[in-house]
């Protein structure tokens, strides 16, 4: 069975996919939903998140609205470049997993390959964040390269 947050999210995935940049007002989302505004917060903390693929701002006040932005790339060293600084020297599992959804979505790589790079990278074989990190942005180099060829 299928949540609010599920629900919110699908709709703003599918407002996204129409128009690639999206503005709403949280009381609104809030009604819409029949959930309360806190919620709508979750929702976009959670499943909107830069390592997801999305930039996310908001203006507060009576005027205020949040603008959630699919992110997209044409160059895939750029882009690669860039989600190698966003993980720095330390990634949590949870980044790790939207990242590699990400790059799967974008069609970067496989589910295979995703699938086997999140085998490494869990948590059960990778205990610190920054052990992960130096290995997710080592495989980031490899697709790189290899994307090169």
């Amino acid at each position: 069975m299928r949540n609010a947050s599920d629900e919110i999210e699908e709709y703003l995935k599918q407002l996204l996919q129409e128009n690639g940049i999206i503005e709403i007002k949280r009381q609104d989302m809030a009604l819409r939903f029949n959930v309360v505004p806190s919620q709508i917060n979750y929702v976009i903390k959670t499943r909107f998140t830069l390592p997801k693929g999305y930039t996310v701002e908001s203006k507060r006040g009576g005027g205020g609205y949040i603008r959630i932005v699919k992110v997209k790339f044409s160059d895939l060293h750029s882009f690669l470049g860039k989600i190698k600084r966003l993980i720095g020297t330390e990634i949590s599992i949870q980044d790790t997993k939207g990242i590699l959804m990400y790059l799967f979505e974008e069609k970067i790589i496989t589910e295979r390959e995703a699938e086997l790079m999140l085998s490494v990278l869990e948590e059960d074989v990778i205990q610190q964040d920054s052990d992960r990190a130096i290995l997710l942005n080592r495989m980031l180099m490899c697709i790189d390269m290899m994307n090169g060829r």
